[in-house]
């Protein structure tokens, strides 16, 4: 299990957030304000303040490079800021809607639930969570599959 941030204070509740859903993008098809709020929701262990950002190919090359010294355009990327009050996470999740748009089509699966996807392993990454190490990438996929269950999308990470 990855090092928690803070302490829970609160069992079998979900956590209070707050959450800044910023549009960026011109894609079509991108998700709603309440939908981004129910995944951000559900992979949420504890209180927070997040905004999410659904930017274009450009500004998700441009955050990458500056920020992680990386030339690609990635899917999602995370800025964990830590606890920011007391007992209070902050971050920015952004997400790439050309990439995952790409990403939906040629894997099979439905646009939504990709969005879904990616909006909720960045969150996990904003809470402590990672995947380079195959352990951890265990406990992280796994956590992910029990939450977009939640939502009746399959486990990514199965054929």
């Amino acid at each position: 299990m990855p090092t928690p941030r803070i302490a829970r204070k609160r069992k079998n509740v979900n956590p209070e957030f707050s959450l800044s859903v910023q549009f960026a993008s011109e894609a079509d098809a991108l998700p709603s304000r309440a939908q981004v709020r129910r995944w951000v929701a559900a992979a949420l262990e504890h209180p927070a303040e997040i905004t999410v950002r659904i930017v274009d190919a450009e500004e998700a090359q441009a955050l990458n490079r500056d920020y992680r010294d990386k030339a690609y355009v990635p899917n999602v990327l995370t800025f964990e800021y830590g606890e920011i009050s007391p007992g209070v996470l902050g971050g920015d999740v952004v997400v790439c809607a050309s990439v995952v748009e790409r990403e939906a089509r040629e894997q099979g699966k439905p646009l939504k639930q990709h969005f879904a996807h990616m909006t909720i392993h960045g969150v996990l990454h904003l809470q402590g969570y990672d995947h380079i190490d195959p352990a951890e990438a265990e406990i992280m996929e796994s956590r992910e599959a029990a939450i977009l269950k939640q939502f009746r999308i399959p486990n990514p990470y199965t054929s």
